[in-house]
């Protein structure tokens, strides 16, 4: 079976202002014993719209933010706010989860408006939080808040018990005895209305009522149950004293917003827009401590969005507003730094439960980890960064691990805190957008994410994302690659779309970002880490200035230089440019332009790829354009193709005449709608043979056409005025390999190579995180002798 390029958790500890530590070598000694490390591997994606019910459109937005899981482990019940239900799905094995069904909430409740915002398991019930907020009603002077607390039966799904909460509510937990279950009772903010006495911008605090946080006594009569309120203000809405000692906000509005128990029945709650934390006791309703989260000042971010990865910027005084919180253990416990409206800290931190007193914080290390792993959402560079979002702690083989999920760049990293003052990185696990549910379910050895960010337009759905530790029982699919560190900092990168090896350098490849990064950058990769490893970022120049290309393909033909294809957003603009690496940059030294009677025709599908033959007649390079030339490129979808539909182009470029020579390829067919077929990638395989990427525009389980295809270059060129349509062979189906990793299938398999050690590799283009999910899969698909039934690397010098 083909597959990516797996993880060894080798040393790639951040050099940032808080070190994480470097990860453990799988099979190596922990720090628990002899036994080895486990590491946890995906098994499955579930996309939650394959569990809607009959008669919903699959398109209809539909989502899972908050989970559950039934007492014996087989069952996730996830929350779908945008669908007014929560879902079913059997975990009874990890690899093949079966979605169970829907229950709607207007089955539950008989409130005009309903939405679930939490859930959580109790014995043979579920415990369903449902805001009931009529926010159509929510205008300026009308700020009532309302919900509920629906018991239901989980296996009848007929409803026990029915409990008015007296606000609006967010999170909830169980006590780990069972004996309590709390909610926090936000009653939000509304952002379209000033503060209380008309001051300030809307959206400001305070604003009443205030919230507070309700307090269930469990037991096995649900029917019998009290929601007990403890206040988090007095009665005539003033601030009590240990809440306004803390320096919050506004400490007449504390806002709850998530809430976790310790083992001693202790309750941390958050209060996200006031930067705050309380600790309360349950068996006593009291409060035992109120303190701020505080802010950080410190350098090793960016701030920018400007396309540029660059993380030399500071953040200044700024607070962490915690979202998610979990006890590390019964004297500390952590947040998740997402921010709200005036802060975000892009990390997480532990507290001193007892003091609030920070006894760690990441600092800058969790945006490094989104930089190393491609993941960097410079979309989100001036406003949050990564939003660490959700968070949960919990034992596994002996050790404690906390979770720590990343809203915007969709990733949980991993973390040992066994010793709540120095975590230890451990690795990262990649999701669907918008992770926010985070569920660990240590008696199965699983963990279950669920993501909240739902796109049909572009099929990039919510899903239930599901993690076994220790299922390959050493290396995890993925990451299968990563960045090392230049100048001290982890080298950026992203939405490699071009590949080519380096004559003379087995285990190095050359690689490509496309547009997403600002200026045109050009990666070293070493294929004999593993996963494979970026050493080094090349900065592309022309005129002394930083280069602002779409660069699509690639060819070293030479350790010191070689072609970039640029696509263009004109016709004209796709051309060929030659580089020289000098002193760590690539310089263009010269610009070959596409003939005008093709660049004419070329609407926003223009050079995808570059590879170079040099034979006796002198060096040739051959490019793919990425779809057919259109009769009128002003209205290419409404028009027949220049060439005829479904045909592309395969130039060759004679570099000592500057001729230009074409040939047709015929693309395959699809008959989804919105989605196209064409070519993103062109390898010389020998002197005589091409290698093409053909993909269509699908993902996730809609995936199909993900292949490698050669061609035979002919023996004669052309007549004049003619386009032959070249034969093509299937080489390799990538998509069982792209599958293989059992996440969300990318789209854009773009990157295809021969490396000097005669091996094939290919990589998925992460698209910047735009309309993708931000994973990228590199993939060692075997000897260029077997993949291509030829003998690699023969007349050519330049692409492996």
């Amino acid at each position: 079976m083909l597959r990516p390029r797996s993880l060894t958790v080798g040393a790639l500890a951040g050099a940032s202002a808080i070190a994480v530590a470097a990860l453990a070598v799988p099979g190596a000694a922990s720090a628990h014993g002899n036994a080895p490390a486990r590491l946890f591997d995906r098994t499955a994606t579930f996309p939650v719209y394959l569990n809607v019910p009959a008669g919903v459109d699959p398109a209809a937005a539909t989502v899972a933010e908050i989970s559950a899981i039934s007492p014996d482990g087989r069952t996730v019940i996830y929350t779908d706010a945008l669908g007014e239900r929560i879902g079913f799905v059997d975990v009874t094995d990890p690899s093949k989860p079966v979605g169970a069904g829907t229950l709607e909430l207007s089955e539950l409740t008989d409130a005009p408006a309903a939405s679930p915002t939490s859930v959580a398991a109790y014995g043979s019930y579920v415990l369903v939080v449902v805001d009931t907020t009529d926010y159509d009603a929510d205008t300026p002077g009308s700020k009532a808040r309302s919900g509920e607390l629906v018991v239901v039966d989980d296996a009848t799904h007929a409803v026990v018990a029915t409990l008015d909460l007296g606000g609006q509510p967010d999170s909830i937990a169980v006590s780990k005895d069972g004996r309590f279950a709390a909610i926090a009772i936000e009653n939000q903010r509304n952002e379209g209305i000033a503060a209380d006495g008309g001051q300030g911008a809307a959206g400001d605090l305070p604003q009443a009522p205030a919230g507070f946080v309700q307090v269930i006594a469990l037991d096995d009569t649900p029917a019998d149950w009290t929601a007990e309120p403890i206040a988090l203000v007095n009665p005539d809405g003033s601030a009590l004293p240990a809440v306004a000692a803390a320096g919050l906000a506004a400490p007449t509005d504390p806002e709850p917003e998530y809430v976790s128990i310790n083992s001693r029945n202790e309750l941390a709650v958050t209060l996200q827009e006031n930067n705050g934390v309380v600790v309360l006791d349950l068996p006593t309703r009291s409060i035992r401590a109120v303190f701020s989260a505080g802010s950080v000042t410190a350098p090793g971010f960016d701030l920018k969005k400007d396309g540029v990865i660059d993380a030399s910027q500071s953040l200044v005084g700024v607070p962490r507003e915690p979202d998610a919180v979990g006890w590390v253990d019964d004297d500390h416990l952590a947040t998740a730094n997402e921010g709200d409206w005036k802060g975000g800290t892009r990390g997480w931190t532990v507290f001193d439960a007892a003091t609030g007193g920070v006894v760690w914080d990441a600092g800058d290390s969790y945006e490094q980890l989104a930089i190393r792993y491609g993941l960097h959402n410079n979309d989100r560079a001036a406003k949050k960064g990564a939003e660490p979002e959700g968070l949960a702690i919990a034992e596994f083989d002996g050790r404690t691990l906390a979770f720590v999920a990343s809203e915007r760049s969709n990733f949980v990293a991993v973390y040992d805190v066994d010793d709540p003052a120095k975590p230890e990185f451990v690795q990262v696990l990649f999701s669907t957008n918008g992770p926010e549910g985070i569920l660990p379910v240590p008696s199965r050895n699983l963990l279950v994410v669920s993501s909240e960010t739902d796109a049909a337009s572009t099929r990039v759905r919510s899903a239930v994302n599901l993690y076994q530790l220790g299922r390959r029982n050493a290396q995890p699919a993925q990451p299968s690659i990563v960045s090392g560190d230049q100048g001290g900092r982890a080298i950026g990168w992203q939405a490699l779309g071009a590949l080519s090896g380096i004559p003379g350098q087995p285990g190095r490849l050359l690689a490509a970002s496309d547009v997403a990064v600002s200026p045109a950058t050009l990666y070293a990769v070493d294929t004999t880490a593993s996963p494979a490893r970026i050493t080094q970022s090349i900065r592309v120049t022309e005129g002394g200035a930083p280069a602002a290309l779409d660069v699509e393909g690639v060819v070293a033909t030479s350790r010191t230089g070689g072609w970039l294809a640029v696509e263009g957003a004109t016709g004209a603009g796709n051309v060929l440019k030659q580089y020289a690496l000098q002193d760590g940059v690539a310089v263009v030294t010269k610009t070959v332009q596409l003939p005008a009677d093709v660049t004419s025709h070329i609407a926003n599908w223009g050079l995808e790829g570059v590879t170079s033959i040099t034979d006796r007649a002198g060096e040739h390079l051959w490019v793919v354009l990425q779809r057919q030339l259109w009769a009128d490129p002003a209205a290419a979808a409404k028009v027949e193709a220049g060439d005829g539909a479904g045909v592309t182009r395969i130039g060759r470029y004679d570099v000592a005449t500057g001729a230009w020579t074409w040939f047709g390829y015929r693309l395959e067919s699809t008959s989804t709608p919105g989605d196209w077929i064409g070519l993103s990638e062109i390898t010389a395989v020998d002197a005589d043979t091409l290698a093409v990427v053909e993909r269509d525009k699908l993902n996730g389980p809609d995936a199909a056409i993900k292949r490698v295809y050669t061609v035979e270059i002919p023996k004669r060129d052309p007549a004049a005025g003619t386009l032959p349509v070249l034969e093509k062979r299937l080489a390799v189906d990538v998509l069982p390999a792209l599958r293989s990793v059992d996440g969300w299938t990318q789209e854009k398999l773009e990157g295809l190579a021969i490396g000097a050690d005669g091996r094939v590799y290919a990589v998925t283009d992460n698209d910047g995180l735009k309309d993708a999910t931000g994973e990228t899969v590199f993939l060692d698909l075997g000897k260029a002798k077997q993949v291509f039934d030829a003998k690699p690397g023969t007349g050519h010098g330049r692409n492996g």
